[in-house]
C-alpha cells in the first residue's frame, strides 16, 4: 500500500468517531460471549461520544493549539509571498469556482486576500493537488481568487503536493530568503509551521480561522449540551495532536 494512503487510513481509524464505532461494534460482538467486556465497551463508547460532543471539552482541547499564533497584522517590511495551503473542494463546473471550495479553503482564501489588501506587493502561491480526478485544489483556489479581484499574474500554482509535508518541501526552494506569509486554519498552523521550519524556512504565521472564540464571554445554557458541530471540532483537535506527535517522531529520526 502507498505510504501516503496508509498514513491517511491509520489517521482515520484513530479519529474519535472511528474509535466510538469500534467500541460499539465490539460491545455487540461480545454481548453473549463476554457480557462484562461488552458493557465496558458500550459504556466507554458512550462516554467518549458525550465528551467529544461537549463544547467545554472541545474548547479545552482546541484552545492550546490555536493560541500559539496571533492573527496577522500589517507587516513592517514588504511581503514577497502569501502561501495558501491546500484544503479541499468539489469539482462541479456548473458552479462558480468559489462555490466549489469547501469551508476550509474558503477560510484560507479569505484570509489570504485580506493580507494581500494590506500588502499588494505580494504574490499569492496556491497549493494542493487533486484528491482523485479533476482540477487540483491549487487551481480551484486560483480561479476563485481571480474571481474575487486578484490579478492573474499575481498568483502562482503549486499543484503537486498531496499534504502539508509535501507542500513545505515543494515551496521551500522558491521562498528561501524571502518574506513569506503562511496562511492556513489556526488549528493546522502549528503543524504547518513545523514542516516549513524543518525545511529551513521561517514564515510569518497567518491563522485563517478560529474554532475557539469569545471564551471570556458569558455562555448560554446550550453551551453545556452536546452538539454535532462540536464533534467536528474535537476531531480536528485530535487530528492535529496526532499530526504534531508524528512530526515530533520524525524530528528524532
Amino acid at each position: 500500500m502507498d505510504l501516503f494512503l496508509l498514513k491517511k487510513v491509520i489517521g482515520l481509524l484513530l479519529m474519535p468517531v472511528s474509535l466510538i464505532l469500534l467500541l460499539l461494534f465490539a460491545s455487540l460482538i461480545f454481548y453473549k460471549i463476554k457480557p462484562g467486556f461488552s458493557f465496558k465497551c458500550l459504556a466507554l463508547g458512550c462516554v467518549l461520544l458525550l465528551l467529544s460532543s461537549l463544547p467545554p471539552v472541545a474548547g479545552k482541547l482546541m484552545a492550546p493549539i490555536e493560541a500559539q499564533y496571533e492573527p496577522f497584522t500589517l507587516s513592517g517590511k514588504p511581503v514577497d509571498y502569501i502561501v495558501i495551503l491546500g484544503c479541499s473542494h468539489t469539482n462541479d463546473d456548473a458552479l462558480p469556482a468559489i462555490a466549489q471550495l469547501e469551508y476550509c479553503s474558503l477560510q484560507r482564501l479569505a484570509e489570504a486576500i485580506r493580507i494581500y489588501r494590506l500588502h499588494p506587493e505580494a504574490t499569492l502561491i496556491t497549493t494542493g493537488s487533486a484528491v482523485s480526478t479533476g482540477a487540483a485544489n491549487a487551481e480551484k483556489v486560483r480561479q476563485a481568487a481571480i474571481s474575487l479581484g486578484i490579478p492573474e499574474h499575481k498568483i502562482i500554482n503549486e499543484n503537486n503536493a498531496r499534504d502539508t509535508e509535501e507542500e513545505a518541501e515543494l515551496i521551500a526552494p522558491r521562498v528561501r530568503g524571502k518574506h513569506m506569509v503562511l496562511v492556513t486554519n489556526a488549528d493546522h498552523l502549528p503543524r504547518a509551521m513545523g514542516y516549513f521550519q524543518a525545511q529551513g524556512i521561517a514564515p510569518t504565521p497567518a491563522p485563517a480561522a478560529f474554532w475557539v472564540k469569545g471564551q471570556q464571554l458569558k455562555k448560554e445554557w446550550d453551551y453545556y449540551f452536546p452538539h454535532a458541530k462540536t464533534l467536528v471540532q474535537t476531531t480536528r483537535a485530535w487530528y492535529e495532536y496526532l499530526g504534531q506527535l508524528a512530526l515530533w517522531f520524525k524530528s528524532l529520526l
